[in-house]
């Protein structure tokens, strides 16, 4: 097993901290500071340990935020090569002259704590920062209250030389980044966002492009549309790196049986027949399985690629039901060719479902489109 990730928040890493800080500040208090950012640290988890170094630096460091911006910048380490392994490696920050890896996360928290009315000077800090670990988290306060200044500074970053800024500009533009703050106005108009995403979709960085389409796959959730609309658009040109990354960054709206993605994807209305759904076991216990089976046969004057999923429309406490798309199968079904697909599907109790007992339906999708539909009577 792994360390813990709060253990790279260690007094050994805060002594490194204070002694780079101290190499140009020489006010500064180092004992003060280690005392303040250690207090109880091995009862605190890691965003609680962050927050402390945090408080400490903000006890220790000047007022004047330009000159603790200064201090912090002067105190990093020197810049990777544009590789990633100093964002991987638990080691960094740990040892080695200047500040790197973890020990960058409070020093970005107190940018964006501190910043806020210095925009062009917090900008700068955060691109010296996340060359060295990351900034996806500190540059969202300055999203949310500064956007039209912060995305002109973005703009002139989709092409800079250093992979960790130039996924910095997608990363830290997720409308919905897991654990991070939510942007609520990207959330509800992602537009300013997309010509970001568009400049930096062929980027040379495998690691830079997952970060596109993750952003993608935000907007996504509060959007499918637009999503789907982008995806016909960059799927125009045959590149297989472009590809990918549609593919990754529709993955919910595949899933969902998203009619105009699969229709972007070159899954589109097909002409199929299908038999009566066919269920095996119209009574099922809680714990059992459904077994289930369609044939359908093509009406098409050619071969057509087609995606298959099935719905288990749950019954709710209220009676009502409520849909949830499994994948099932891609396949490519020729001119006047008929096929049976069958399909056994566990009922089994999950901790993110709530069963209840009753009729509960099937239904069969090709290509986004329903084709079959029957139940099973559940019993709990």
């Amino acid at each position: 097993m792994g360390t813990p990730l709060k253990d790279l928040f260690t007094p050994g890493l805060v002594a490194q901290m204070a002694n780079n800080i101290a190499l140009h500040y020489p006010k500064f208090e180092r004992e003060k500071f280690i005392v303040a950012a250690c207090y109880n640290m091995d009862r605190l988890e890691l965003k609680q340990r962050s927050n402390q170094v945090c408080d400490a630096l903000s006890l220790c460091l000047p007022n004047s935020f330009s000159d603790a911006a200064a201090i912090m910048t002067a105190s990093l380490a020197p810049a990777s090569d544009g590789g990633i392994n100093d964002i991987t490696d638990e080691k960094q920050g740990a040892s080695g002259p200047g500040i790197r890896g973890w020990a960058i996360m409070p020093m970005a928290d107190y940018v964006a704590r501190h910043g806020q009315h210095h925009v062009e000077i917090s900008m700068a800090c955060l691109y010296e920062m996340t060359q060295r670990f990351t900034a996806e988290f500190a540059i969202r306060p300055f999203l949310i209250n500064h956007c039209d200044q912060v995305m002109d500074i973005l703009q002139g970053w989709v092409g800079d030389p250093n992979v960790h800024v130039r996924r910095l500009v997608s990363e830290g533009t997720r409308p919905r980044l897991p654990w991070g703050m939510r942007l609520p106005g990207f959330v509800r108009d992602p537009s300013p966002v997309v010509p970001l995403l568009t400049a930096l979709r062929d980027d040379r960085a495998e690691y830079v492009r997952r970060s596109v389409a993750n952003n993608l796959n935000d907007i996504s959730k509060d959007h499918p549309d637009l999503v789907a609309s982008i995806a016909q658009d960059w799927l125009q040109d045959d590149i297989a790196t472009r590809k990918r990354i549609i593919q990754h960054a529709c993955r919910s709206l595949i899933k969902q049986g998203h009619s105009p993605t699969l229709a972007a994807l070159g899954f589109g209305p097909v002409n199929v027949t299908a038999s009566e759904l066919s269920v095996e076991n119209a009574v099922v216990s809680l714990g059992g399985f459904v077994d289930f089976s369609v044939q359908i046969t093509s009406q098409e004057p050619s071969a057509r690629d087609l995606v298959i999923d099935y719905v288990i429309h749950h019954r709710k406490a209220n009676g009502t039901q409520s849909p949830k798309v499994f994948k099932w199968k891609k396949l490519r079904l020729k001119k006047g060719e008929a096929l049976v697909l069958s399909r056994r599907h566990p009922v089994r109790a999950i901790t993110t479902r709530q069963y209840y007992a009753g009729i509960h339906g099937i239904e069969i999708m090709i290509n986004g489109r329903p084709v079959a539909q029957g139940a099973f009577d559940l019993h709990i």
